[in-house]
């Protein structure tokens, strides 16, 4: 069988929520199917990474997304209904692109990774094929919930996104064979935008055996932070922790120290560092694990947050405790649940990482060690995917 993927980042490294998703699924795919993978790209660094996907026998196709051209389309149009989300993830060579894959190597079935991708699989020359769309979360769900602590005129555009991705959400799973969610809460958030919608939970999962501690817990007061952090409810929700909850920390702890580890840090997230507070910024990292591993406590404070968190799975897996927000917590799979503590306000996320910390190194690793991972991974999340493809592909491909 014969799949074509579609995504809006190359799933490689695996190094962010979006990539992590993507490439496991690809990676699963192909052991069974013919997997075909049109990606969007954004810059020199990962159009380098696609004959890592080619080595592992994949086909890909990469088309340049151009930054300060799709800003300014999206910004002329901002006075329509078209979705930002569509306008900003385009490049201008993809539909002829397709065109000649289409007439080379018709797909049986296309897989259309979250909605920005999803619109292409609905226009020409794709929009005869059978379509499962993995949307992983809803995403006009996010938007609304970002325009909600936002200032104008974010909070209007952001409003407007939201409605119009909505609209677009609903069209999507009217097509669609089947269209995939993370957890339940995305499925029940969906449905009430879709009622008819067709959905299937495909939880996310973890690869448990590179994060495994080498050795013992650190016995430092280390609380450790992972995201893009460029991503505005990653940025939102540092810049809360910092101003809010790390002062308390640090008037009862000043051995606490607190890294901020992700790429892309916004001028905003710079200006957390500072030796003298006990925060570092690191920038981008060639590896996480080695910050997680000489941590203590992880923390997730995001005030907005849509399907599962991976680097909450991430850092339990890696052996830490983590103190998360009701939003991240609510997300997560009952399994990694009991490794972590929720806070639902500044006085409760300081008091959770302070007694977190006060545990001996040995203790919080006990907590950490209370999920249960061994049934997280991506195999077995990802194994239903086969079948769900092939009974898609079949049964539409009759209907059509």
């Amino acid at each position: 069988m014969r799949v074509l993927y579609l995504t809006h980042r190359l799933p490689y490294a695996p190094n962010r929520g979006d990539r992590i998703r993507a490439y496991h699924t690809i990676r699963t795919l192909a052991a069974r199917m013919e997997i075909e993978v049109v990606s969007l790209v954004h810059d020199r660094f990962e159009l380098a990474q696609v004959d890592r996907l080619r080595d592992m026998g994949i086909r890909v196709n990469t088309f340049h997304a151009p930054r300060l051209r799709n800003l300014a389309t999206a910004a002329m149009r901002l006075p329509g209904r078209t979705p930002l989300t569509h306008m900003l993830l385009d490049s201008p060579d993809i539909t002829s692109s397709l065109q000649r894959i289409v007439h080379d190597r018709a797909p049986d079935v296309v897989l259309a990774y979250c909605s920005g991708m999803a619109r292409f699989a609905l226009q020409r020359p794709l929009s005869g094929f059978p379509l499962v769309v993995d949307l992983v979360d809803v995403d006009s769900e996010k938007w609304a919930a970002l325009s909600q602590s936002s200032r104008w005129p974010m909070r209007w555009i952001y409003r407007r996104e939201a409605r119009c991705l909505a609209r677009f959400e609903r069209r999507m799973t009217e097509v669609a064979a089947a269209t995939l969610v993370v957890n339940d809460r995305e499925r029940d958030a969906l449905r009430l935008i879709a009622p008819g919608a067709k959905v299937a939970v495909f939880p996310n999962g973890i690869d448990l055996r590179p994060l495994t501690p080498p050795g013992a817990p650190d016995d430092h007061s280390r609380v450790v932070f992972c995201g893009v952090m460029s991503y505005t409810p990653n940025v939102d929700g540092m810049l809360w922790f910092c101003h809010n909850v790390w002062p308390v920390i640090r008037r009862r702890r000043p051995d606490a120290e607190l890294l901020v580890v992700g790429s892309d840090p916004a001028p905003a997230v710079l200006r957390l560092h500072s030796p003298e507070n006990g925060v570092e910024v690191t920038g981008t990292v060639d590896d996480v694990r080695p910050h997680l591993w000489r941590s203590a406590v992880a923390i997730a404070p995001l005030l907005t947050a849509r399907g599962i968190q991976n680097k909450v799975l991430e850092a339990v897996g890696a052996g830490l405790p983590a103190v998360v927000s009701s939003q991240v917590f609510e997300g997560l799979p009952p399994a990694v649940r009991p490794a972590c503590r929720v806070a639902v306000s500044t006085e409760l996320f300081a008091e959770e990482v302070l007694s977190l910390l006060a545990l001996s190194p040995s203790n919080r690793r006990q907590v950490a060690d209370r999920a249960e991972l061994s049934d997280l991974g991506w195999e077995s999340q990802l194994r239903p995917l086969h079948r769900l493809l092939t009974d898609s592909g079949g049964r539409q491909a009759i209907a059509v």
